[in-house]
C-alpha cells in the first residue's frame, strides 16, 4: 500500500495559480462604519417650519369664496344698505353744497359781506313791516264801527295791490334801471331768468323788461337764429330791467361776488345798474281767466 504526502501550497503559488487560472479572488466585505450618536442642536437655533399641505390652503380657500360669493342678503339687509347708502349721499350733497357757499362768502370781500348783511337786515325789515300792516288792517276790521265799509276799502285797496302784481295796473315808485350791453350775442334766456330771480329775492315788486311786463308764468325761451323771447315775443339787447322796489337791496344783490353782474361780464356782457327816486312800470298784460284752476273752499 502506497502512502501519498499532499502537501500545501506556499502563498505565493496560490496567488500565481490564481492569476494563470483567471479566478479572482474572494473579496473581504468592507466594514461598516460604527455610526456614532446623533450630534445635538445647536441652543437657540429652532426647527424649521414643516410646509403646509397644497391641497389644504386650496380647499380653504375654495370654502372662503363660496362663504362669501354669492352674498347671501335677507330683505331687511338690503333695505336697510339702501337707507345708508341714500342717508350717506344726502350728507355728501349737503356737506359739499355748504362748503361751497362757505368758500364763496370767505372769498368776498369786506365791502361785499357788509352789503349782504344790509340786504338780509332789509329782507326782514320788509317782513316785518308787511306784517304790522296785516296786523293793522286786522285790527281796522275789529274795531270798525261799519266794519262792512271798512272791508270794502280794505278790499279794493287789496285788489290794486295784486292788479300790481298780477301785471294789470301800472305800477311807480323808487327803484333801479339794468341796462345790460350784449354785442356778442351772449346773454341767453337762462342768464335772463337768472337775473330775475335775482331781482324778486331782492324785494322787486314790479318788473318789466324792455316792454314786455314780468309776471308769475313769464317765460323765456332761446331763439335758433339768436335772440331771446319772453313770453312769446321776441326782446332784442339792450335788455333793459325796469325795476320799482328798494334800490339799496336790489343793487347789492346784483353786485355780490359770483352774482348776476360778475355772470354777465364773464360772457363779454356789460351791465349798468341806475338807482332812481321813480321809475314807471307801466307795461300790461291780458288777464286770462284760468281753465282747470277754481278758488278752493275752506
Amino acid at each position: 500500500m502506497r502512502l501519498t504526502k499532499v502537501t500545501e501550497p506556499a502563498p505565493g503559488a496560490e496567488a500565481e495559480t490564481g492569476a494563470k487560472t483567471g479566478a479572482k479572488p474572494e473579496s473581504t466585505p468592507a466594514a461598516e462604519p460604527v455610526s456614532g450618536p446623533e450630534p445635538a442642536p445647536e441652543a437657540g437655533s429652532e426647527p424649521e417650519p414643516e410646509p403646509e399641505p397644497v391641497a389644504d390652503r386650496s380647499a380653504g380657500r375654495r370654502r372662503l369664496k363660496a362663504a362669501l360669493w354669492p352674498p347671501r342678503l335677507s330683505r331687511g339687509q338690503l333695505v336697510v344698505a339702501l337707507l345708508l347708502f341714500s342717508l350717506g349721499l344726502g350728507l355728501a350733497i349737503q356737506v359739499r353744497s355748504t362748503n361751497d357757499h362757505h368758500s364763496q362768502l370767505r372769498g368776498a370781500r369786506q365791502e361785499d359781506l357788509v352789503r349782504i348783511l344790509d340786504e338780509l337786515d332789509s329782507r326782514q325789515q320788509r317782513l316785518q313791516q308787511e306784517k304790522a300792516e296785516l296786523e293793522q288792517s286786522l285790527a281796522k276790521l275789529e274795531n270798525s264801527s261799519n266794519q262792512a265799509k271798512e272791508a270794502q276799502e280794505q278790499t279794493r285797496k287789496k285788489a290794486t295791490e295784486l292788479g300790481v302784481l298780477a301785471g294789470t295796473v301800472k305800477a311807480t315808485g323808487p327803484g333801479i334801471v339794468l341796462t345790460v350791453d350784449d354785442p356778442q350775442g351772449q346773454v341767453k334766456a337762462d342768464m335772463l331768468l337768472d337775473t330775475l330771480q335775482e331781482l324778486r329775492a331782492a324785494g322787486a315788486e314790479a318788473i318789466q323788461i324792455n316792454d314786455v311786463r314780468v309776471v308769475v308764468n313769464t317765460y323765456f325761451t332761446d331763439l335758433s337764429a339768436g335772440g331771446v323771447q319772453i313770453d312769446g315775443k321776441k326782446v332784442s339787447q339792450p335788455y333793459r330791467f325796469t325795476v320799482v322796489g328798494n334800490p339799496q337791496d336790489l343793487t347789492p344783490a346784483l353786485n355780490i361776488p359770483g352774482g348776476v353782474v360778475r355772470t354777465l361780464e364773464s360772457h363779454q356782457a356789460r351791465a349798468t345798474i341806475a338807482q332812481q327816486q321813480k321809475v314807471v312800470v307801466d307795461a300790461l298784460v291780458d288777464p286770462k281767466s284760468p281753465q282747470y284752476a277754481k278758488p278752493a273752499s275752506k
